[in-house]
Order: structure tokens, then C-alpha cells, then sequence
């Protein structure tokens, strides 16, 4: 038996390290946190220094069991979680939970699972630091103080199995404060003119743009019709070397935001990816937001470099993070190994994400690009006016020899630089036509996930541990959705000078699409407006920068971390007894006008099963009725005729084979009903548009499909289908399987009532007998429920 038992979080990690340890050395998982806060409200002795009662998870208990048999057979213990808080916070966890001696346990820490470094770190043990362990208690008391005190708030006053938490509410308010932007916002439009000129002996088109826009169509008809009959000189060229700097290696954000934009990696596959990647021993730690690389490395990178692309092409180089509340206490995330430019033992993503690193690492170490940039002016000589033409000539590619950042769309936008022709100073240019074309302004954009990383650390909210989980919570809590959406068309004025004349055109453009953007719920606006309103300390983000601030404090040992949270309590405390006693309920309610035909208010606001329009209260003689907004409406901008046309269904659009068609929305989706037939509705189909015509085609769609399904029908009762997994038995409300080798078109009625009546008692797979429809939705909404 091995001397000393290693205890790591996760059985990867513990796979990878036990090839670097040798027989004296046992490494076993505890599968993350063994301890957590109950979930109950007596989790925290608020009167008595914030102190948390902590109890072993339920489904750590027999791990906790195993690990202290092993215990019993090994002379030492070694804790060798992640470096950071969280798994500082681990190592304290176990110990109390195994019984260890906290002055004895040797915790060991390292940057990468590699021999050497795991090496180093058995070689250099240290104690468990607390003031780490105490600044993860703070966050974890603090955000449960919030969350335990926020949340039966908004169930009361809001709606039933909310939650509310001091970052993630934060973050759902910078996507809502950005939406209600975009609402408000007015496009303005002005005019950009632009030239093409044909210099001689060239066959590319030399393309220039007039500094500055006209207001209005008018001053850009004059502009043009002043320009008629001119000649087109080159007044001045001016050519400067420019150079570009490589970025620096990923920090935890910026591998975010660069996933998002060059893999559409979402922020949360993103550190679950690197998680694979670190515990194979392929990159160093992932959760940091340090940028400079450890000696080893920037050596290693420079020996890559010359061997691959010579001597000139490789630079050393450190770096500052822009972010003044990063910590930089752990390297830049870089491969372990800067040599292997691929991996392929590991999954495809994982191979991509490898790959994006290890190119981000190299070129942060590689010359700049070197440029030739040139500004020509061209004049008008009709009215002076100078055009101004740009070209950039690459002379020395560097680190663009392996990699370049991609951009944020809400970046400016890079005048176009190409190659010049030839030109010279007094040369005249033939004009081959002069635009004027119409642009808007934009709205600041809709955030991204990468975008919102962005905007949450320039704001110094969150740490890099906690990006992926705060953005994953608000969309799992539906404050926020991500999806893609369709612009809409615009018209657009283009006007044309050529030969002397002057066109104008009418075009059309799509503007507002919008790909994997965050969409504030109703009820996310709803929540925060709520919260912005009560809880204005809460949600303020300075404040919550400067909560963030005070755990990096207590973090190095310069705050009492019980002293952080009683200054925060006793501010907290009376906001949450206020809220209490005096808010009224919330639902974001809105009255509309009134229904012309019954003359009863009409009030959109957010019901128990989602955003709806009323028409009545319930102080009415009549009861209220409902109908659920649909999709692409929201509370905040419904006008009265929309939601008034909510209720035009159901719809009855006319008969066929003497009964009535109508259209409706459903739980599932638009659908034509034909009695007892119900048919979906296409993609291109509109419930409150479609005609009988197109009804009563999907109607005969449906019946073909229904009569393909049907193998034999015995009654209304019994008969014998088609399904998505081939052929089986309907019996009653009762799906029955039909065992291998038979025959479906040769069963009987007796031979499906015998095997309905055995499969009602033959266990399936543990969990009981044959299950009718009924039970496997209700099984299925648990299973659902629980992810």
C-alpha cells in the first residue's frame, strides 16, 4: 500500500497526476465541494458573527467514507485542489470533513498538471491558507445573505420560484439598461460620398471618401451637381510606417470572449472545454486574469518561434492587464507544452480550443507587423472639396504570421485600406462615378455572452470563476434568453453622379438581425425593475465592484471578513424589512385603453404562466379574460390594437366536410383544428392570416401522415402504430412494446391485450410498471426540472 493518499476534485485531474507520482502515492477525486451551507434559513448565525453551519452534501457521504478508509492505510495526506479560492476553500473543506489536522495536512499547489510542476509542488507543501478560505466564505455567505432574504421577496411580490443574486441580478440589469437603450433609440440619417476613379494604365479602381457627411438628401444633391464638369487632381501623398502589436495571452476573459467570436463557443462550453484541456495536462490553469507568461515559457516560446519562422520573427515581451482590479496572481492560460502545436487524443472542441491557444500564446511573443500606410489627397477643382484615399502595404508580417484577434461588431469600423496604384503628385484621376449614399446611426448593440464577460470585468463585477456560472443562471432562471432573430427591411436613398448626371435610387437593406444576442425577458425586466427600485445598493454597480474589492482584501489578509459582512448586513437588513412591509406587488402591468367592443380596461402585465394581455379585472361583474403575448412582443411596447388582436383567436375560417376550421395558439405551437384534428402550423403560417384554403391543405397533410402511422387499427382503443422507433402497440393511454422477431401486421387484438396485460407487470429497467402517458409527462417534467 502507497505511503501518501493525494486528494484532487475531479477523477481527470486525478488521472492525469497519478502518471507523474509513483507507487508511494494513491490520488483519489472528491468530485468538488464535500461541505456546502443547508438549505435551510438557520444556515447562517447571523448574531453570531455570521458564523455558517456547514453539513456534507448528501451525495458526497459516501465519498467522505471512502476517503477516510483510505486514510486509515496512508501515513500522509496531501490536498492538491485547484490554486485559487474556490479550491483553496476545497482543501479546508476536506480536512474539516476527513477529520485531518489542519497544522499538519500538506496542501500542495501548481499552475499545470505536468511532472515538473507537480514535482515542484510535492517538493514545496504549505499549509491551507485561510485568509483564501475566508475570502470564498464571504462570497458564499454574502450571496446566500442575498439570495435567502431576495428571493421569498419576489415570490410574494413578484411571482412564485424566482430567485434573485447579487451578480447575476447585476448582470440581467446591464442587459435590461442596454434594451430599454435600443428601445429609445432614433436613428438619424445623413449622407457618405464616395468616389471611383480609373487612374491611367491601371485596371483597379481607385476608391476614395469625402471626410464627414451631408445632412440631407439636398446637400448631397448639391454636392454632386457641383462636381459636375470637374477634374480630379492629386494634391498631396503622404506615406508613414505604422506598426501592429500582438494581444496579449488569454486571461480567463479574453479566452471567453475570443471563443465566442472565432468558435461560437458559448462562455460556459468555453470553461468547460479548458477544464478538460487543463486536467489532460494541456494548458495551465484556466481561471485567471493574469497576462504575462512564467520564464520556462517565454524561453520555450522563443526556441518555437526561430525554429518555425526564424530569429525575426520573435520578440519577448510582458505585459500590463488594462483591467485595474486584476489580481495577476496566476500566469496567463498557455499551453504546458508550447512545442505540440495539436493535439488529437481529446475531442474536436478540445482540439480547436488547444489550437486558438496555442496560437494566441506564440504571436504574444512575436515581432510587430510592420506597414507602409498612404493618405492621398485628390481635389475637386469645381469647388475644392478633397477626397481622401487610403492604402496599407504589409512590408513585415510578424506575429499576423499566425494569428489575429478577431473584433466586437460594436468596435469602429476600419476605413478599407488595400494596395495603391501607382500615382503621383499633379496626377489627374478620370472620374468612373461619385455616390452619395444614405446611412443611420445604430443603437449600442444587444450584448453577447462574450461582450457581457467584457462589460462585467471593465466594471470590476465578478472574478474569473464566477463569468460562466452568472451568465449560465440567468438564462437557466429565464431573465435573459440567447437566440438569433430576423431584421427587418429598410429603404435607403443612393445617388449617382456619372457622366455628368445625377440618378437617385430607392434600395433596401436588412437592418436590426441579430445572431446569438441576449434578450431580456419580461420577466427579467420585470424582476429588475423591482429590484433597481427596492434594493438600489444592491444592484448599484460601483457598489458591486467594491464588494468584489473587499474579498480580494480579505483574500490578503488585510479585512475580517465577519467585520465586511456586519457592514453590509446592517445596511442589507432594513432595505429587505421596508420592501416587505411596503411594496406592493409587481408584474410590470400596463393599461393599454379600452376594448372598444365591451368597453373594459385592457391591462398587459406578466401573469402566473408568463406575459399577457387582460381585458376586465376581477372587479368586474364578467370575469377576466387572457391571452399570452406572443414571441417577438413585449410588455413594455404592446400598443392596444395588438393586444386587442390577440383575441381574435380562435379563429373559425370557414367549414369543411361540415365542420367548422379554426385557428389557435397552443402549448405547442400555432394549429389548425378540424374537430378532433389538430394540424401545426408551418414555419411561413400565421394564425391570426392563414385562410381556409391553406387550412384545409394542412388538414390533408396531417390525415396522410396520421394514415402512414396506422399499421391496423382493431378500435378507438386498441391499434397498431408507426413510431419515431418503429412499430408498436397503442393500447389506452398505454404505449406497449412489441418484442423482437414478431411480426406487426400478424398480431391479433387477443396477442395486443396480452402483452398490454405483461407489460403492466413486468418491471422496466427498475422503475415499475408500464407507464401511461400521463406518468412519462409527469416523469419527464421532474427529469426536466432537476437539470
Amino acid at each position: 500500500m502507497a505511503k501518501n493518499l493525494l486528494i484532487v476534485e475531479s477523477p481527470a485531474k486525478a488521472k492525469t497526476i497519478e502518471k507523474y507520482l509513483g507507487e508511494d502515492f494513491t490520488v483519489k477525486a472528491s468530485y468538488g465541494h464535500v461541505r456546502d451551507l443547508p438549505k435551510d434559513d438557520d444556515a447562517i448565525d447571523i448574531d453570531n458573527g455570521f458564523a455558517p453551519k456547514y453539513e456534507v452534501i448528501p451525495d458526497k457521504k459516501t465519498v467522505i467514507k471512502e476517503l477516510k478508509s483510505l486514510i486509515k492505510k496512508h501515513e500522509t495526506v496531501w490536498l492538491a485542489t485547484d490554486e485559487d479560492r474556490e479550491g483553496e476553500a476545497i482543501s479546508w473543506h476536506l480536512a474539516h470533513a476527513l477529520g485531518l489536522d489542519l497544522s499538519t495536512t500538506r496542501r500542495i499547489v501548481f499552475n499545470e498538471i505536468t511532472r515538473s510542476a507537480i514535482t515542484a509542488a510535492i517538493n514545496n507543501p504549505r499549509s491551507i491558507n485561510q485568509n483564501l478560505v475566508n475570502a470564498q466564505q464571504a462570497r458564499r455567505i454574502l450571496d446566500r445573505l442575498v439570495g435567502f432574504r431576495l428571493s421569498p421577496i419576489l415570490w410574494k411580490k413578484v411571482r412564485a420560484g424566482l430567485s434573485a443574486g447579487r451578480v447575476q441580478s447585476v448582470a440581467v440589469r446591464l442587459i435590461v439598461e442596454r434594451e430599454r437603450e435600443i428601445m429609445r433609440f432614433q436613428p438619424s440619417s445623413s449622407f457618405r460620398v464616395e468616389a471611383e476613379f480609373l487612374p491611367e494604365n491601371s485596371h483597379s479602381f481607385l476608391k476614395a471618401e469625402l471626410p464627414g457627411r451631408k445632412d440631407n438628401h439636398q446637400d448631397a444633391k448639391d454636392f454632386l451637381d457641383a462636381c459636375k464638369g470637374a477634374t480630379y487632381s492629386i494634391t498631396n501623398m503622404e506615406t508613414k510606417p505604422s506598426k501592429k502589436k500582438p494581444s496579449a495571452p488569454f486571461t480567463t476573459s479574453t479566452l471567453q470572449q475570443e471563443a465566442s467570436r472565432k468558435l461560437s463557443f458559448s462562455v460556459a462550453q468555453t470553461m468547460r472545454v479548458a477544464q478538460s484541456l487543463y486536467e489532460a495536462g494541456k494548458i495551465t490553469y484556466m481561471r485567471t486574469d493574469g497576462v504575462n507568461l512564467a520564464d520556462q515559457a517565454l524561453e520555450q516560446a522563443q526556441s518555437v518561434i526561430t525554429d518555425m519562422y526564424g530569429e525575426t520573427y520573435s520578440q519577448t515581451r510582458t505585459y500590463k492587464n488594462k483591467n485595474s482590479n486584476a489580481q495577476e496572481a496566476h500566469e496567463a492560460i498557455r499551453p504546458t507544452d508550447l512545442s505540440v502545436s495539436e493535439i488529437s487524443e481529446l475531442g474536436r472542441n478540445e482540439q480547436r480550443l488547444y489550437e486558438l491557444i496555442w496560437k494566441r500564446t506564440l504571436a504574444s511573443q512575436m515581432a510587430d507587423a510592420q506597414l507602409e500606410r498612404t493618405t492621398v489627397n485628390i481635389e475637386v477643382s469645381t469647388n475644392g472639396a478633397l477626397f481622401k484615399a487610403k492604402g496599407e502595404v504589409l512590408k513585415f508580417d510578424g506575429f499576423l504570421k499566425l494569428y489575429l484577434e478577431s473584433r466586437d461588431e460594436d468596435a469602429e469600423d476600419e476605413e478599407a485600406k488595400g494596395v495603391l496604384p501607382p500615382l503621383s503628385v499633379g496626377q489627374v484621376l478620370p472620374l468612373e462615378q461619385m455616390t452619395a449614399t444614405q446611412r443611420f446611426t445604430r443603437s449600442a448593440p444587444r450584448y453577447t455572452e462574450a461582450s457581457l464577460v467584457k462589460k462585467l470585468e471593465e466594471l470590476g463585477i465578478g472574478r474569473p470563476s464566477t463569468y460562466a456560472p452568472t451568465i449560465s443562471t440567468i438564462q437557466r432562471r429565464e431573465y435573459a434568453v440567447k437566440e438569433s432573430r430576423d431584421g427587418v427591411s429598410r429603404d435607403y436613398e443612393v445617388l449617382t453622379l456619372r457622366e455628368d448626371h445625377v440618378s437617385e435610387a430607392i434600395r433596401q437593406e436588412t437592418t436590426g438581425a441579430e445572431k446569438a444576442k441576449l434578450f431580456p425577458s419580461d420577466l427579467g425586466m420585470v424582476v429588475n425593475d423591482f429590484l433597481v427600485k427596492f434594493f438600489p445598493e444592491v444592484l448599484d454597480y460601483k457598489f458591486t465592484a467594491k464588494v468584489e474589492e473587499q474579498f480580494d482584501e480579505i483574500a490578503g489578509g488585510e479585512k475580517v471578513w465577519q467585520d465586511m459582512l456586519a457592514k453590509f448586513y446592517e445596511a442589507f437588513d432594513p432595505l429587505v424589512k421596508r420592501t416587505q412591509e411596503t411594496a406592493e406587488r409587481a408584474g410590470g402591468e400596463r393599461e393599454l385603453g379600452i376594448d372598444p367592443k365591451s368597453g373594459r380596461v385592457v391591462i398587459a402585465r406578466l401573469g402566473r404562466y408568463g406575459p399577457m394581455v387582460q381585458i376586465g379585472t376581477t372587479d368586474d361583474e364578467e370575469k377576466p379574460v387572457f391571452k399570452k403575448l406572443r414571441s417577438n412582443q413585449r410588455l413594455e411596447t404592446i400598443s392596444l390594437e395588438e393586444g386587442l388582436e390577440l383575441f381574435r383567436l380562435p379563429r373559425v375560417l370557414g367549414e369543411f366536410e361540415e365542420q367548422a376550421v379554426k385557428s389557435n395558439i397552443g402549448r405547442f405551437g400555432p394549429y389548425v383544428q378540424l374537430g378532433k384534428l389538430f394540424a401545426s402550423l408551418e414555419e411561413e403560417d400565421d394564425p391570426y392570416e392563414i385562410d381556409l384554403p391553406r387550412a384545409i391543405e394542412l388538414i390533408k397533410k396531417k390525415r396522410e401522415a396520421d394514415a402512414k402511422k396506422v399499421i391496423h387499427r382493431f378500435n378507438d382503443e386498441v391499434a397498431i402504430l408507426n413510431g419515431r422507433w418503429g412499430p408498436y402497440i397503442k393500447y389506452g393511454k398505454a404505449n406497449v412494446k412489441i418484442p423482437k422477431g414478431t411480426e406487426p401486421k400478424e398480431l391479433t387484438l387477443e396477442d395486443c391485450t396480452r402483452l398490454f396485460e405483461e407489460a403492466k407487470t413486468k418491471p422496466k429497467k427498475g422503475k415499475g410498471k408500464a407507464k401511461t402517458k400521463k406518468t412519462t409527462k409527469k416523469t419527464t417534467k421532474k427529469t426536466t426540472s432537476k437539470k
